[in-house]
This record gives C-alpha cells, structure tokens and sequence, in this order.
C-alpha cells in the first residue's frame, strides 16, 4: 500500500513501491519565511490530487510517463524555524539520495530546496550545478532576519559553491544587483529573452554536465499560473518553459529537480493542473 496518503501520477498508473522506483517524489508542505501570499504549505497536496486526474499518455513524448516508476515519499513535517526545516528536509532527502533514487521536491516556499541540495550535496559531493527558473533572484543573504528565508536560497547554493544559470529573472533588490555585478554572474532577464531563443543556449552553457532544476512556479506569468505568493508581471509562458526544459534535458545530465511556490486558490483548478503536468512533463523529458 501506498505510505503517503496522495501520490503522483494518474489514478491508473499502477502502484509503484519505493524499492523498486526509480523517481522519489517529496512533498514538503512548508511556509515559515513566505514575505506576501500564503497558501505554499497547500502547494503539493494540490499537485499531487490534480496528477490524478491526468492521463497516464503524454502527447507530446507519446508514451506512459507513469512507466518511470513513481513513489511518493511521506511529507516532511513542518519545522518550527526555517533552520530546523531545513535539517528536517535535509533527513528526508538523505535516503533517497543515498539510495540513487531521482528526488523530485514538491513545495511550500523555495527555502525548502536547500534541503534537498544539501544532502545531494553530502552523497555525491559538488559535481553538480543548479539551474533556476523564477521571477526573483533570491540572491539576498538575508531577509526578515533569517539566512533560510525564501528570498535567499540562491545565495545560499553560491554559498555551497555551485555553479547556477537564473533564467526568467523579473525583480531582485539594488543588494542582489550590486551581488551579481561583484560576483560577474549573468541573469537571464525575462525582459531581454523576448523575441528569440538564443538565451537558451546561453543559459544551458553556463552549466556542468549535471544539473539539479528548481523551478519557482511564480517563473510563469501570473495570467496563466496566478497561483503564487509573489506573482510578477513579465513572466514566461508554458512553452517557452518546457522547449527550454527539454533542450536542457537533452544537454545535460538532470540529477533532480522541484517545483516550489505554488499556492493553490479554491475554486481555480487551472494552475493545479499546469503544476502537475509541468512535474509530468519533465520527467518525461529526463527519462
């Protein structure tokens, strides 16, 4: 039987036993740090019931995206403070990792993926780097008096020493600017990734060959995923993302990957549904 009470995928995929998956899927229900709108904590229960009701077929790649072999871990529990979510993520994502499995991480806020980082990080050490998609830099070393804030987890996988692409860039602080201009990086700005595809390429050769994908849901415009606490206007659309996903998949190495900051709003099943698909979508992609 299954160990978490909502799994991913569609409800006639059969069951798929953690022994036997290749793919972990972890739900992390957590917004200790969220800065606006709430409702992260309700992000992957949401994903995880709309995956039900897709259908195991994928146009797109024309096969079963279920046949991977799925299993839904047990949700973290939230933490009190933003440091001891991150020790409570970090334990979570430690097994699988440590059990070669692809961890897939469903948020809450996007300070839950320094978990999952840092015990990829503690298994196969830094042969890894991270590529972004999100509205915001989340280059800050601080906010609201914690280093583990959602606003900061870019500056603490520079931290780690990991190299990173940020692509659909749409708002950071004169801090975070004044960062990246003394660091040399280069943001992908959604702003100048309009009208052409050549950033892509860009994006995906300031990687290493493996690559762990965090995927702030706000990366989309809020016209088509309103569902996020922080919404940008600006944003990209669903296929600018997954054209740029598959390219990267077919490029590089994916080692894992989450998609964080959804906040489901009740009676609007849309944005649940581009959320699920968008995990299905690129799983696919990778495998």
């Amino acid at each position: 039987m299954p160990d978490n009470p909502i799994r991913f995928g569609p409800e006639e995929a059969k069951y798929c036993s953690y022994e036997s998956c290749r793919v972990a899927v972890l739900p992390i229900p957590y917004e200790g740090t969220v800065s606006y709108g709430g409702g992260a904590s309700k992000g992957p229960d949401a994903i995880l019931n709309a995956s039900l009701q897709l259908e195991a077929y994928d146009e797109e790649l024309k096969r079963e995206t279920s046949e991977i072999g799925i299993h839904t871990l047990p949700a973290v529990r939230p933490s009190k403070t933003p440091s001891d979510m991150m020790r409570a993520t970090h334990e979570a994502a430690l097994k699988p990792a440590k059990d070669n499995k692809f961890i897939v991480g469903l948020g809450g806020e996007h300070s839950v993926t320094k978990g999952v980082l840092t015990a990829l990080v503690e298994v196969r050490g830094k042969d890894f780097g991270v590529l972004q998609l999100d509205a915001h830099a989340d280059l800050r070393d601080s906010y609201d008096g914690t280093p583990d804030s959602h606003a900061c987890i870019m500056r603490r996988v520079d931290d780690l020493g990991l190299q990173y692409s940020q692509v659909g860039i749409r708002s950071l602080s004169k801090e975070e600017a004044d960062f990246v201009e003394e660091k040399g990086r280069k943001i992908h700005f959604a702003h100048e990734m309009r009208g052409g595809s050549a950033w892509m390429d860009e994006a995906i050769d300031g990687l290493p060959e493996n690559i762990y994908i965090t995927i702030d849901i706000d990366c989309f415009d809020p016209s088509i995923m309103p569902s996020t606490g922080t919404p940008e206007p600006g944003g990209l659309d669903w296929y600018t993302v997954t054209s740029f996903l598959r390219k990267v998949c077919k490029n590089k190495k994916v080692i894992g990957f989450d998609v964080v900051e959804f906040a489901p709003i009740e009676g609007m099943n849309a944005p649940d549904f581009l959320a699920a698909k968008l995990v299905s979508r690129l799983l696919g992609y990778i495998y």
